[in-house]
């Protein structure tokens, strides 16, 4: 079975849908959406690193995001300089050095297209069990973490209060951010990643009427957007990253229909 591509694609996407929904979640709540670019964007200079150093590129990735993590933090703490602010100088200056990184290694040759915006039709027997081993772990270490996490994103000053650990938890999140957006580089790219963490994780707030439903319909409604944009792509020949985004946002779109609020609020009633 994993001998066919197009089955390839749909597992490695299944499996990261599946991570990306709950992750999201904790995005959409704690309004990190330029964070998760930041980190994505970083994964540029990751590319770079691994090609220089002739390493694993999903670790130098990782090393990276985690690097940028670290030092997003210790910025905070100096002062001076407002988040987003120091979001935007962290975002723009790791793609910027990516990309001249990888010009001046002129023996290398990349495609950046793929790297940009994914390339799932290509992903290996290796690549699926990446996604799926690392997938689970986030999603084991995520569980572990829930309450304090989730503590953490309602009221950091009550979770001290009540004896839990918010900034281990926020780190650990961190970690987990990086991680996901290194293994799913080569399915969406470094540019859309971001978008299959936040337009899920939005739609499913939508119709949900708990946190955990709302985690639960994120990670099935970003499996549909992948099959849906992967079987979209195969029939149009469109960029298949790019199909998933938009399947994504074709299904925020219904939401918005009155219906669903409709179906909503007699849920809640």
């Amino acid at each position: 079975m994993l001998d066919d591509f197009f089955i390839r694609a749909l597992i490695a996407g299944f499996g990261i849908a599946l991570v990306t929904g709950p992750l999201g979640c904790f995005v959409v709540w704690r309004r990190l959406s330029y964070f998760g670019d930041t980190l994505a964007h970083s994964a540029v200079l990751g590319v770079s690193l691994g090609l220089f150093l002739a390493i694993n590129i999903t670790a130098a990735v990782f090393f990276v995001a985690l690097m940028i993590s670290i030092l997003l933090i210790f910025l905070q703490k100096s002062g001076g300089l407002a988040s987003d602010a120091l979001l935007g100088l962290l975002s723009h200056s790791s793609l910027a050095l990516g990309l001249v990184a990888i010009a001046f290694m002129s023996w290398v040759r990349i495609d950046l297209q793929a790297l940009l915006f994914g390339d799932i039709l290509s992903v290996s027997k290796f690549d699926v069990g990446i996604v799926w081993i690392g997938g689970l772990g986030v999603l084991s270490v995520l569980l572990f973490i829930w309450r304090q996490l989730f503590a953490a994103t309602v009221n950091e000053e009550l979770a001290h209060a009540e004896g839990m650990n918010p900034d281990r938890a926020n780190m650990i999140f961190m970690v987990l951010m990086a991680l996901i957006i290194a293994i799913s580089m080569k399915i969406v790219g470094v540019l859309l990643i971001t978008a299959l963490l936040i337009i899920p994780a939005a739609t499913a707030r939508r119709i949900a009427s708990s946190p955990e439903q709302m985690a639960v319909l994120s990670s099935f409604i970003g499996i549909v957007a992948v099959g849906g944009g992967l079987f979209s792509s195969l029939t149009w020949d469109t960029p298949s990253g790019p199909s998933i985004v938009v399947m994504a946002l074709v299904l925020f779109v219904l939401t918005l229909f009155p219906v669903v609020r409709l179906l909503r609020s007699r849920q809640e009633g």
